[in-house]
């Protein structure tokens, strides 16, 4: 059965359509890909809206529609004890029992090297976004009980994000080379690339383990797939020609596989639990998968106006690997002779020094910030078609979490 449904949101003044279709997105893959590889989304994406420039994308999100816009909230703040609570059972989770291991698997769980926690703290918020169908239909002690058990089985999917994203990085560690994570030195520095990767693949494991627990087909098959995503992505990245390089129909894909479909798939998961109808679950997922494609687009800015103090990498990190991000990408079509630049790599400074003159020269970084506000305005305007209800715990997370996407947007680090 075909799945078509047309989302039309007015914010502001201003009108938005969103349009979901079962048909690929059309990215520019090899003629040999894989037949597991899923085209970018798994559907086509059609927007349109009568915004002109980034300032106004900036005003909308700053300024909610009027039920959003009561308070400036700390999104973190919200779910504070949730995620005190939520690190410690991680590190009771990664606990091995060869030392060497179980020291290698908590290297980021560690207090003040766990990160800012940005996935559990989503997920949360999103959990009591769209409990209220529970806590409306479900009263007395009974509903009371059932209402716990399905936090608990909620915040099991906040761990095993997390578990599987750290997994992640340890991983690409390895295949970057990297020194550096979280301030502090990479594991693959500080234990050897061998410890590292099994490091990585012990957290997978345990993350299987919890996943497993919860007995629900939909659910694993929604976080398997996140899983396998994060390999393509990274595939991708490590063996992409030329032409793909210069597409930004790849880069995007990738990013979706590398970035957000872990974020999205657990935000649909949050919504599977929660018993919600296929419509919430799809805006949850959209919500997720465009606070995704923020935040990497933002990070492609970081990495060329940071520095390593606020990023915990090395400034440049991504062009020094040969990695061509939208930054680069939007200068490319300003100045197509920096195709050739890309094509002679960039091992040499001089192949650097010349990509980052087009790049000042272009108005890369300010549409890399554009398309990052597109992408957070469609988040928000997930969270705007969620169906309406006066519970304020539900009312004061959903804005947290329209909160979320500018933070997203406007973060320096």
């Amino acid at each position: 059965m075909s799945l078509s449904w047309i989302l039309r949101i007015t914010r502001n003044g201003s009108h938005w359509f969103v349009s979901h279709r079962p048909s690929s997105y059309g990215l520019l893959l090899s003629n040999n890909s894989h037949s597991s590889t899923r085209k970018v989304f798994n559907c086509r994406e059609t927007y349109s809206w009568t915004v002109p420039s980034f300032h106004v994308f900036k005003h909308q999100i700053h300024h909610q529609s009027s039920s959003l816009v009561e308070e400036q909230l700390d999104p973190f703040s919200l779910v504070a004890d949730e995620l005190s609570l939520l690190a410690n059972r991680l590190r009771s989770m990664v606990i091995a029992e060869v030392p060497k291991l179980a020291s290698a698997a908590e290297y980021f769980f560690k207090m003040g090297v766990q990160g800012k926690r940005f996935r559990p703290t989503v997920l949360l918020l999103m959990a009591t976004a769209l409990n209220v169908r529970i806590l409306e239909t479900e009263t007395g002690s009974e509903g009371d009980a059932l209402t716990t058990e399905l936090r608990k089985r909620q915040q099991s999917i906040a761990e095993i994000t997390e578990m599987i994203h750290v997994a992640s990085l340890l991983h690409d560690d390895v295949l970057d080379d990297a020194d550096t994570r979280r301030g502090i030195g990479s594991l693959n520095l500080v234990m050897g690339n061998k410890v590292a990767v099994l490091a990585g693949d012990f957290l997978l494991s345990r993350a299987c383990v919890a996943l497993a627990s919860l007995k629900n087909t939909e659910v694993v098959t929604l976080l398997a797939t996140a899983v396998e995503h994060l390999v393509n992505g990274e595939t991708m990245q490590m063996t992409s020609t030329s032409e793909q390089r210069c597409s930004m129909e790849y880069y995007m894909q990738k990013t979706y596989y590398k970035t957000a479909s872990l974020i999205s798939n657990s935000c649909k998961a949050i919504a599977l639990l929660a018993r919600q109808t296929t419509e919430v679950a799809m805006l949850a997922f959209e919500y997720g998968k465009n606070l995704g494609l923020a935040y990497q687009l933002i990070d492609d800015v970081l990495d060329f106006t940071g520095t390593s103090a606020s990023l915990g990498k090395g400034s440049l990190s991504d062009i020094r690997h040969g990695i061509v991000t939208a930054p680069i990408l939007f200068a490319m079509e300003e100045f197509p002779q920096l195709c050739s630049v890309i094509d002679r790599g960039f091992d040499k400074p001089e192949n650097i020094d010349a990509a980052l003159e087009y790049l000042g020269k272009s108005r890369g970084i300010q549409r890399t910030r554009e398309l990052a506000a597109k992408h957070a305005n469609l988040a928000a305007a997930a969270i705007d078609s969620l169906p309406e209800t006066d519970d304020e715990e539900v009312r004061k997370s959903r804005r947290a979490l329209v909160d979320l996407t500018q933070r997203v947007i406007t973060r320096n680090k």
